[in-house]
């Protein structure tokens, strides 16, 4: 039994022997022939730099308004009586046509009253006149003979003295023709015409309402030329020049338009740090309110190159390919438009990468895919 303990015993330890030789052999085999892994390449796509005069343009925009508008208020109180055409939104009006008609006859009695009463303290005072101012008593006289009760009070004969001026004065003629004179002036507020040829833009009244005076009545405007007030920012203000053309269009870019500066804010917004710049623009198919964009030509930077926002980074940072490397460059951003930045700094003949890279840095190794 002991003598087979032994043989299995040395059998085994055989075994162990020859397995460890094996495997010894193997290793070794595995090192001799394992190479060093390839050092990998990403495939970029690069541009070259060519740096010119780019001008920059800025973009802004606003809402339109109409350069003569007109806000309608009743100065007296009355009833709206009538208008030349409907008065109502969208409705159009000729220079001097009636806009609104307010009821006056209360007001028109009132004015006869009182001419009638001038009229009586006239001819009260022409014999007194008669008698101690010969002189001026015909011109008085042709005065009285020449008084139209419905129509506007005339001036007052000039004294030919200072004497006579005390005297008329004294009998409260001044005053009873200043007063006729207000009643005539305030007359004149029951109808409010139209100051130019426009459109109704806003009716807050009907015939037949009781309007109070200081009520809005609506509000009235000249459709044929409009103001874009816009916000520049103040690196810009003495740049901008009153008559510089400028282009306008649309949200969707489906129309455009030629407007003109004419008016440049002196004061700076001071939470947005923009000065206000005003466009005036005619044309076809611009309405009150409109949402407009504007280009304005500011001024052109010299040696100067456009590249894509996405490739800055850190601000003023972007990637150059150096001998199949990637190096970082150092630039200065001149202007930041939508989707792109004018940039300083870059040498004429460099090759900077044209599309983002994902996990690029520094001494990165590249092969280059140039777009012209």
């Amino acid at each position: 039994m002991n003598r087979q303990v032994i043989i299995f015993s040395v059998l085994g330890g055989l075994l162990i022997l020859i397995a460890y030789w094996v495997s010894s052999n193997m290793e070794g085999k595995k090192r001799t022939f394992r190479t060093a892994p390839p050092k990998l390449v990403t495939t970029v796509f690069t541009e070259t730099v060519k740096n010119t005069d780019i001008p920059i343009v800025i973009t802004t925009s606003g809402n339109l308004m109409a350069k003569n508008r007109v806000e309608l208020y009743a100065e007296v109180q009355g009833v709206f009586s009538r208008s030349d055409r409907t008065f109502k939104p969208g409705v159009r009006f000729g220079k001097g046509s009636r806009l609104l008609q307010i009821n006056s006859d209360e007001h028109v009695a009132n004015l006869r009253a009182q001419k009638s009463n001038l009229y009586n303290q006239v001819v009260l005072l022409l014999p007194d006149l008669k008698l101690d101012y010969a002189e001026s008593f015909p011109k008085w006289e042709a005065y009285v003979r020449d008084y139209d009760m419905n129509g506007p009070v005339k001036a007052l004969p000039e004294p030919a003295s200072e004497k006579e001026k005390l005297f008329i004065s004294g009998k409260n003629l001044y005053t009873a023709w200043y007063n006729v004179k207000n009643q005539e002036e305030r007359l004149a507020k029951y109808t409010i015409r139209a100051p130019f040829s426009g459109i109704l833009t806003e009716a807050l009244v009907n015939p037949g309402t009781l309007v109070r005076a200081g009520q809005k009545l609506g509000e009235y405007i000249d459709p044929s030329v409009y103001e874009l007030e816009v916000a520049v920012n103040t690196s810009y203000g003495n740049l901008l020049e009153i008559g510089k053309s400028v282009e306008l269009h649309n949200v969707e870019k489906t129309q455009t338009w030629t407007g003109k500066i004419v008016r440049v804010n002196s004061r700076v917004d001071q939470a947005s740090q923009t000065i206000p710049v005003f466009i005036t623009v005619r044309g076809e198919g611009l309405k009150e309110g409109m949402y407009l964009e504007a280009a304005l030509m500011a001024k052109e930077e010299k040696e100067t190159f456009e590249i894509n926002r996405k490739l800055l980074f850190d601000e003023n940072k972007l990637f150059v390919v150096q001998d199949t490397l990637l190096a970082v460059a150092t630039v200065e951003p001149v202007y930041f438009k939508e989707n792109t930045v004018v940039v300083k700094g870059l040498k004429d003949g460099e090759k900077i990468l044209a599309r983002v890279v994902p996990a690029a840095h520094a001494g990165m190794r590249v092969k280059e895919l140039l777009i012209e």
